[in-house]
């Protein structure tokens, strides 16, 4: 095979990973934030229903999380990968043929299942691709589908808004562009070939399995995170729209999220190469305090713009940062480490909406909602703070991190 043709197939590669994270987490998983205060208007959903629509989508992704951290088996993987799939599409276009709670519960469910195929079964199959092809590992590309899925969600009800389409048509609309994705991520993504026994005859680094303080306090910081994380998620749309100053310019706020989003990987692990992967994790759940806080703060343009620049630049960042924690500290399966990490953060993503829907409900605005997320998201900070003082474990990761700056 030439180089020119090997470039290629590398490239498609990993654009089907890009197109899954677009068709997985933007049409099923994120299509529901701008379209949210939609169904509102135009159905009976109130804040409560809305909150725990959004919370059995993350348990979906969960429980989704969990299975893959427990899978070995590559063409198992890549099974359940292609299902997740057909599940994007299914559970995008069942949203628009009923009206009824429990339905659009199973639905939400199954759309989080799906979402956590492409994040991360995708990711172990093309980086099982690129090293079987003697390629650099690189998943940027991947990731970066988060953010461009958002600003395709985004900008596609923005569009179908301008159409003056209900919120079922809209639905058909994002299964149709859900049915187009589903093309080239699922035929440009070779199935893999069953590992040869000589392809594992090479030696891992050795795995050095952390203090239980360093879990115990990265789990906790880790469930902050979670917290935080989900409720600008979800309900980002939706506070911006109420604002009347702003109405019109939430999903704009959105698509912003994802363009600052898509090169966040990147750029955070440029961040801790400088100052340590714990070291940029605090500075990355910092500024999101800032970042979540804002819209209760003010109501101008200006500061819900800069909430969604700040909140887009590091949700993602925070999670590539504890995967690749994981991957250091368990070389031979970082699935361990994310496994009871997951637990934590998913386990906030369930609480945070369904709890913060019912605080508006009952008190009319999201203010609230959004202090109580701050306020999580500020003491996971402090948790890193304290575990970086105390603990080797992070010193050493922190250690390992800036010795790459001269990789």
């Amino acid at each position: 095979m030439g180089a020119s043709e090997m470039k290629s197939r590398r490239l498609k590669v990993l654009l089907a990973g890009l197109f899954s994270q677009i068709l997985c987490i933007g049409v099923a998983r994120f299509a529901y934030t701008p379209l949210l205060p939609v169904m509102q208007q135009q159905t009976w959903l109130g804040d409560a229903e809305g909150g725990w629509l959004a919370a059995l989508n993350y348990s979906g992704y969960m429980l989704g999380a969990l299975v893959a951290a427990s899978i070995r088996g590559i063409q198992l993987k890549d099974t359940l990968f292609r299902i997740g799939l057909v599940l994007a599409v299914l559970s995008t276009a069942g949203m628009a043929l009923s009206e009824h709670f429990w339905v659009w519960a199973g639905l939400r469910f199954v759309a989080g299942l799906s979402s956590s195929g492409s994040m991360l079964l995708a990711s172990g199959l093309i980086l099982h691709w690129l090293i079987s092809h003697q390629q650099r590992g690189e998943l940027g590309i991947h990731f970066a589908g988060v953010g461009v899925g958002i600003v395709v969600a985004a900008l596609a009800v923005e569009a179908m808004l301008g159409l003056a389409l209900d919120w079922r048509a809209q639905w058909w609309g994002f299964t149709l562009l859900a049915v187009a994705l589903l093309l080239p991520a699922w035929c440009w993504l070779p199935r893999p070939a069953p590992v040869s026994s000589k392809a594992t005859q090479y030696t891992l680094p050795q795995d050095t399995p952390p203090s239980a303080t360093f879990m115990r306090l990265m789990m906790a910081a880790y469930f902050c995170a979670g917290y935080g994380f989900v409720i600008s998620a979800t309900f980002i749309v939706t506070i911006v729209e109420r604002e009347p100053l702003l109405a019109g310019a939430g999903n704009w706020a959105f698509a912003l999220v994802g363009l600052a989003a898509a090169p966040a990987v990147m750029l955070w692990d440029l961040v801790a190469r400088r100052i340590g992967y714990l070291g940029a994790l605090i500075l990355a759940m910092a500024i999101q305090v800032v970042g979540i806080l804002l819209p209760a703060l003010t109501a101008s343009l200006a500061g819900v713009l800069l909430s969604a620049v700040l909140y887009g630049g590091t949700f993602l960042g925070c999670v590539s940062l504890v995967l690749t924690m994981a991957g250091r500290l368990y070389p031979s399966s970082p699935a361990r480490l994310m496994g009871k990490m997951t637990l934590g953060y998913g386990s906030a993503q369930i609480l945070a909406p369904a709890l913060t829907g019912m605080i508006a409900e009952r008190t009319g605005h999201y203010g609230l909602g959004l202090w109580l997320a701050a306020g999580f998201v500020a003491l996971g900070t402090v948790l890193l703070v304290w575990l970086r003082g105390v603990d080797q474990t992070a010193q050493q990761l922190d250690a390992e991190a800036k010795a790459r700056l001269y990789d």
